[in-house]
């Protein structure tokens, strides 16, 4: 497998370098996640980064490379988005239901 040494800004791996997995497209996940065990023995802290662009060429904006910002809020990561898929919304009623 191939990596890449890819920098890391912001969180507890500020300022590294760290070599990240590259995969089949030849570019690093979209979001890297860092547990970082307690030391009272509880769940562990997963401090999550998010990929983005390192700098673009200038005549064709082409990325040159990437790294890792992270992402203090750690949100859910971006799913698929089909076509065909429905967008999430509330919860859909029952026909026979007349509560609302």
């Amino acid at each position: 497998m191939k990596s890449e040494d890819t920098p890391f800004e912001g969180g507890p791996l500020d300022g590294r370098v760290l070599p990240v997995l590259l995969g089949l497209t030849g570019h690093p996940p979209k979001s890297y996640r860092v547990p970082v065990p307690d030391a009272a023995g509880g769940p562990p802290t997963v401090h999550v980064y998010r990929r983005v662009p390192r700098g673009h060429s200038k005549r064709l904006g082409l990325v040159w490379g990437w790294k890792y910002r992270y992402d203090p809020e750690g949100g859910p990561t971006e799913r698929l988005r089909w076509p065909w898929t429905k967008p999430d919304s509330a919860p859909s009623r029952k026909p026979d239901d007349t509560t609302g």
